[in-house]
């Protein structure tokens, strides 16, 4: 009962106090809770005091320890709230209850990491406050910043209003001033001009009809001849504005004044009109090509091309400006107005490309190229073929070389770049351009066959290149070989060689047998020593185009050697009339390479169209230039191909004389082939056969397979198609059958020269033969009736016969020549009477026959010719 009871007192007294949401004996606190995407949550810690009852003490004797809860915090009010209603008492909590409180305290090992987050958000909480200090800071210096330059801006722009009327009152008082010294001429001035000085006259922002009209015209003398400004219209104040700037905008004025440079334009142009002064005249040196319009001279002499035109108009020349003018016609225009001109050629635009002069410092060594010449059939590729190991010449048809092909070998840790040249009459040029991109050429002579034309041709190529010559007697290794004969042989041809006193090295070598190939190497070494090869790998390259083909998988393709220089990949270069930009380089061996150095043959990718053997190379800086020489390249070579078809076309009348006179006929041709090279040797072979009554007429000759295009040309012209080492596509095949042109394949030069020959011979007239049968002398002459007069006649020379042509001959000259109408042998008629005999003879339709005329017989014989 005592329990309850005091139970009851302690219910009662709690009843009288004011009921709060604390626990009576806890603390309080509160802990942040960070949670995933930056959300946070405030939770109030409470820590209270319990009571444990030791074991033989009484529940009031406890000793309190804390106890630490965790409930969330309720929301703090931002303004001091009314007390909060009273709440009915709590029972006092019994046994049960209090005892199972005990499952809620938290070990020291918690409250420890709840003490350790607790500080942590506080100092969160204090950078965030110092975060939140720096960015009101930074904000507030901004702001600052910004209204100082508003305020910059507005003194500037009420400078510059100033300024301008300053300039304004001082260019009034001096137009006042000029129209009091000369009253007379201001009745010139046109009212437009009038009413531009009455608008500036204006206040500012007052519209046309916001004044009275003439309100601003107080200029005494010219009152009565100005007329009254008409209203402008609307919406023309804000076309005379002008665009709208920076400074307008933020100033906030609508009303813009001109500018300082429109009001001493507009001052200047006032002042002439009054003085009727000219544009004071500017003196140019004005830059004239070979041929120019007059649209551009007068914009390189900042004249109209009005002026230019009357001027011609005055020499008594109808031009109009799109015309062209030469050199010197626009440089005596341009003396006329006052300039000075500067003569510049088109072909300017290549100055610089080649013949760059080098430092002797940056010159370094390079590798000798070496030219392989001599004979058809000599074993110059197979001498190179034993260089390189491989084997070209059975790759080549006919065994003949039809290329310049280019080959690098490697003898004692030095290359030696090798051009194997062809060697028979038909490739004279390419043979030619070799001997030009040489520095040592090899004559190779057969010991068995000695020196032969196209040996002693190499050797003029050779001597007019200026390069030594290296003498290799091949085929040493047969029995009939004999280089005695061929060093005497060479002596004919100021060839002296070591052997017999001599300058000129000679080695007796097998290319079968491969018999001292490495000696021939050595001289070749040796003489490129003695001639000390030097070329600057560090600058921009330069070259010769070898040969030029059109793959059909790569497109046109130019094999090119450097002579000096770096050719890389990414280069733009300009070959002859063609330009690219370099997109692979293969060597010899076909492996790709990022560059080639002096003396390297290459194959180059990437060029417009294919090149002209022979044609030089160089590297330009960007392809704006590279395009613009190779139009003037092209240009040119489209001019000269004009002008040499008008020298061989000419008029219609000299045509068809010269077809009567001469019976020139032509055999038009469209050759194509594998590479530009052969093309030009099978041109230059065919221009050979010509004669003066029919030659080869080339159409279009060019690198590549045959296409519809020139089955299409060769249908207009009429001329036979030759591919040599080509063929004709699906298409132009079936072109070809359908127009009936013949397409005539070729591997090997002779052959392709050999039937152009003959069909050429067959558009040669015959030739007419005379061949003499015999004379008969007149004795008598009788008149028969019915056949009228017949000459008795004794055969003195030859024979007679009856279907000769017969003439009459008098005193030695031919009086008639005709055919027999009869012959008889006493009453016979008879096929020939020969020498001795007499015999009866008739003319056909002619009569005039005397005793002692001479009657001659021939034959006439037509034989076919050929070229």
């Amino acid at each position: 009962m005592s329990d309850t009871n005091d139970d009851d007192k302690t219910l009662s007294v709690n009843t009288k106090k004011t009921l709060t949401m604390k626990r009576p004996g806890s603390e309080t606190g509160t802990v942040r809770q960070n949670f995933s995407h930056g959300r946070t949550k405030a939770v109030v810690v409470e820590t209270k005091k319990r009571k444990f009852a030791m074991p033989g003490e009484k529940p009031e004797a406890a000793v309190q320890q804390p106890a630490v809860t965790l409930k969330p915090r309720a929301p703090q009010p931002a303004a001091p709230q009314a007390p909060a209603r009273p709440t009915p008492p709590r029972p006092a909590p019994r046994p049960a209850a209090r005892s199972g409180m005990v499952l809620n305290t938290l070990s020291n090992e918690e409250m420890e990491a709840r003490r350790r987050a607790l500080q942590d958000s506080q100092l969160r909480e204090v950078e965030e406050r110092k975060r939140a200090a720096e960015e009101a800071k930074r904000r507030a210096e901004e702001d600052a910043r910004r209204e100082k330059e508003r305020e910059e801006s507005a003194r500037r722009q009420a400078e510059e209003e100033q300024r301008l009327q300053a300039e304004t009152e001082a260019r009034r008082r001096a137009e006042e001033e000029s129209r009091r010294r000369n009253p007379v001429v201001e009745p010139v001035v046109k009212p437009a001009v009038v009413e531009e000085e009455q608008e500036e006259r204006k206040p500012r922002g007052a519209g046309a009809a916001g004044a009275p009209a003439g309100a601003a015209i107080k200029r005494g003398p010219i009152k009565p001849e100005v007329a009254t400004p008409k209203p402008k219209a609307k919406g023309e104040e804000e076309r005379r504005r002008g665009k709208l700037t920076l400074t307008a905008a933020l100033s906030g004025d609508e009303a813009r004044g001109r500018s300082l440079s429109s009001m001493r334009r507009r001052q200047e142009k006032f002042k002439r009109a009054m003085h009727n002064e000219p544009r004071e005249k500017i003196a140019r040196e004005v830059v004239l090509p070979e041929t120019i319009t007059i649209q551009e001279l007068a914009q390189r002499m900042a004249e109209r091309a009005v002026d230019l035109v009357k001027f011609f108009m005055k020499q008594g020349q109808m031009m109009k400006p799109g015309d062209v003018i030469d050199a010197d016609t626009a440089e005596l225009v341009a003396s006329e107005f006052g300039h000075t001109v500067k003569r510049v050629s088109e072909s300017d635009v290549e100055e610089g490309m080649f013949n760059i002069e080098d430092k002797a410092e940056d010159l370094k060594s390079r590798p000798p190229v070496v030219t392989i010449m001599g004979h058809v059939d000599h074993g110059k590729t197979s001498l190179l073929d034993a260089f390189r190991n491989a084997n070209v010449a059975s790759g080549e048809a006919g065994g003949i070389t039809q290329h310049i092909g280019a080959y690098q070998v490697e003898q004692n840790g030095q290359k030696i770049t090798f051009l194997d040249t062809p060697g028979h009459a038909a490739f004279t040029a390419m043979r030619a351009r070799g001997a030009q991109a040489t520095d040592v050429a090899i004559l190779v002579v057969a010991a068995d066959d000695s020196v032969m034309p196209q040996t002693i041709e190499s050797i003029s190529h050779a001597k007019a290149a200026g390069v030594p010559i290296i003498v290799a007697i091949n085929k040493i290794d047969k029995p009939t070989a004999d280089p005695t004969k061929v060093r005497t042989q060479l002596l004919q041809h100021d060839v002296f060689v070591e052997s017999l006193g001599g300058e000129i090295l000679d080695v007796e070598v097998s290319a079968t047998k491969k018999l001292n190939l490495d000696k021939l190497l050595e001289a070749v070494l040796l003489q490129s020593e003695i001639l000390d090869l030097k070329s600057n790998p560090d600058r921009t390259a330069e070259g010769v185009v070898i040969e030029a083909k059109l793959d059909k998988g790569r497109g046109p393709v130019g094999t090119v050697l450097v002579q000096t220089g770096t050719l890389k990949v990414g280069d733009i270069i300009v070959a002859g009339s063609e330009w690219g930009r370099v997109r692979a380089l293969v060597n010899d061996r076909g492996e790709q390479i990022k560059e080639a150095t002096p003396s390297t043959p290459v194959e180059v990718l990437g060029l417009q169209g294919p090149p002209q053997a022979g044609d030089r190379f160089a590297v330009v800086e960007n392809e704006a230039r590279a395009r613009e020489i190779s139009e003037y390249r092209q240009r040119l070579a489209r001019d000269k191909a004009v002008a040499r078809q008008a020298g061989q076309r000419g008029s219609l009348e000299q045509m068809m004389s010269q077809l009567q006179t001469s019976g020139l006929k032509q055999f038009p041709l469209v050759i194509k082939g594998d590479v530009q090279g052969s093309v030009e040797a099978i041109v230059a072979a065919l221009d050979k056969l010509g004669t003066d009554e029919v030659q080869a007429r080339i159409v279009h000759a060019g690198a590549g397979a045959i296409t519809e295009s020139d089955v299409s040309l060769a249908e207009t012209s009429g001329a036979v198609i030759i591919g040599f080492n080509v063929r004709a596509n699906k298409q132009a095949r079936a072109a070809a059958d359908h127009i009936g042109i013949e397409v005539r394949y070729y591997n090997i030069i002779y052959d392709l020269i050999d039937d152009i020959k003959q069909a050429m011979s067959g558009l040669l007239s015959p030739e007419r033969r005379e061949t003499f049968v015999g004379n008969a002398e007149i004795l008598e002459v009788f008149n028969i009736t019915k056949i009228g007069k017949v000459a008795g006649c004794r055969v003195t020379e030859g024979r007679m016969e009856r279907g000769a042509g017969v003439r009459l001959i008098r005193d030695d000259v031919v009086i008639h020549e005709g055919t027999l109408k009869t012959l008889k042998r006493f009453k016979d008629e008879v096929s020939e009477v020969p020498v001795g005999q007499e015999c009866g003879m008739a003319f056909t339709n002619y009569e005039d026959l005397r005793a002692g005329d001479v009657i001659e017989a021939f034959r006439v014989e037509m034989i076919t010719r050929s070229l």
